[in-house]
């Protein structure tokens, strides 16, 4: 049993984050995650975006994050409302402007704005 969780589970500051090994779309994600008890990953300090960051190397795949643009363009926000502690954009991002309303992060660990209908690895927190 623990061989098939290697790459599955990673802890970090008291929450838990899991993948499936499958990609979707934002709104899919958000659902998955919901039907099993979570959330969306959202990174709040330096060793939860590594936590996240585990399964994006190991899948080579980008992930989407619980994080979204607000009513201002270019003014990202967590997805129950609450501003941004922590950031980890890439050199230049966030740079949609009101086009790209969700955020990916990148097998560096960095963060991108991106559209939100692309499919990217699902990572779920509980």
């Amino acid at each position: 049993a623990v061989l098939r969780l290697e790459n599955k589970i990673t802890e970090s500051g008291g929450k838990i984050f899991s993948t499936n090994g499958k990609t979707a779309d934002f709104d899919t994600t958000l659902k998955t995650c919901k039907e099993a008890g979570g959330s969306i990953a959202t990174p709040e300090n330096p060793g939860e975006n590594d936590a996240i960051l585990h399964f994006v190397k190991s899948f080579k795949t980008y992930a989407y994050l619980g994080i979204r643009e607000s009513l201002i363009p270019g003014k990202f926000q967590i997805l129950d409302g609450t501003q941004l502690s922590y950031t980890n954009w890439h050199l230049n991002e966030p740079s949609g402007k009101g086009e790209e309303e969700c955020v990916e992060m990148y097998t560096d660990g960095t963060w991108n704005d991106k559209r939100c209908n692309h499919n990217r690895l699902i990572v779920c927190q509980f």
